[in-house]
């Protein structure tokens, strides 16, 4: 899935080996949406946080896709976090969360967020996919997973 290297960046991979909570798990992922700015993170969050209680962002099989939209992003972005104790997300299939996409879109990006989510919610929907996740060893073999560079077998 060649957009979603794009949206995903350099540094936006990371193995979070302590989450205790979601909120926790949103708070990560926005600060690394938030390309270093503590002010864009915090505006990343607090969008994250409102999607989600507007109903639980997972997906089934211990995937989430926690998105938001705000004024601090120009474009849209993504990170990902493979953690390492699963968090209780909510989902629909009791499932705990272990592999998270976040995704922060501008204002503006109204449908071109739907699809975006439909997209990344159909390569998620894969098992190969997720195992090969949940198989790779650091982040470097992780953003290949991701960046298709690995096939999931």
């Amino acid at each position: 899935m060649p957009l979603l290297s794009q949206l995903l960046g350099s540094g936006r991979v990371q193995i979070l080996d302590a989450p205790d909570s979601r909120d926790a798990v949103l708070d990560a992922a926005a600060r690394l949406l938030g390309d270093g700015s503590a002010e864009t993170a915090a505006e990343i969050a607090d969008s994250l946080r409102r999607r989600e209680r507007l109903g639980s962002t997972a997906i089934g099989h211990g995937v989430a896709i926690p998105h938001g939209r705000c004024g601090a992003c120009r474009d849209a972005r993504a990170s990902f976090l493979r953690l390492a104790e699963p968090v209780d997300f909510a989902a629909a299939d009791g499932e705990p969360v272990d592999l998270v996409l976040a995704i922060a879109a501008p204002e503006h990006f109204s449908q071109q967020h739907l699809q975006l989510l439909s997209e990344i919610a159909e390569r998620f929907a894969e098992a190969s996919f997720r195992d090969a996740l949940r198989a790779a060893r650091d982040t470097h073999a992780l953003q290949a997973v991701l960046a298709g560079t690995v096939a999931a077998t």
